[in-house]
């Protein structure tokens, strides 16, 4: 059976990449065999575009992922300061690690303004979620790399299954 690889979020595999400094491990024992697999592309967007751990938060304003790939929405940190541009940069360099690895599929974290795939924070800094993708997350999408949250676990797990079934059959 062809395997499909998988850009996965460096938070999700035990590094303290985000924003605070911390991880996301609950997934750990799944991707620890995805990994010996050696189907699993790392990558944590915003330290490769050459933000900080730790760095301030940021959400995107007036808009989702796809608004600010088309200038039309911001990305601003707590303090005010526009870091638009750096997380394009991420989402550019996102896009080309899942090329160049013939990834097929990203497994990111959800609620990043970089990585959101079912919710992003609404700009208030208030902690309110709503809809949207974040700036990768569309990127990827766009480019016909399919995204999941890490809460989305089986979805993944059956794309992966009738994916690698069709790759089988051709």
């Amino acid at each position: 059976m062809q395997q499909s690889n998988l850009l996965v979020s460096a938070c999700l595999m035990g590094l303290k990449v985000r924003y605070n400094g911390s991880e996301k491990t609950a997934l750990q024992g799944l991707l620890a065999r995805w990994q010996q697999e050696n189907r699993l592309i790392i990558h944590c967007p915003e330290l490769a575009a050459g933000l900080p751990v730790p760095r301030k938060a940021a959400e995107i304003v007036a808009g989702a992922g796809a608004d600010v790939l088309r200038e039309q929405a911001r990305i601003i940190e707590n303090d005010g300061r526009d870091v638009t541009a750096h997380y394009q940069l991420a989402a550019w360099l996102a896009l080309r690690a899942a090329q160049e690895n013939g990834c097929r599929a990203a497994l990111l974290t959800d609620g990043s303004p970089t990585c959101g795939s079912q919710f992003i924070y609404n700009g208030t800094f208030s902690g309110t979620r709503r809809e949207g993708m974040g700036v990768a997350a569309a990127l990827l999408e766009a480019h016909g790399i399919r995204v999941f949250s890490d809460r989305q676990l089986p979805a993944l797990l059956a794309w992966l299954e009738e994916t690698e079934r069709e790759n089988d059959s051709l």
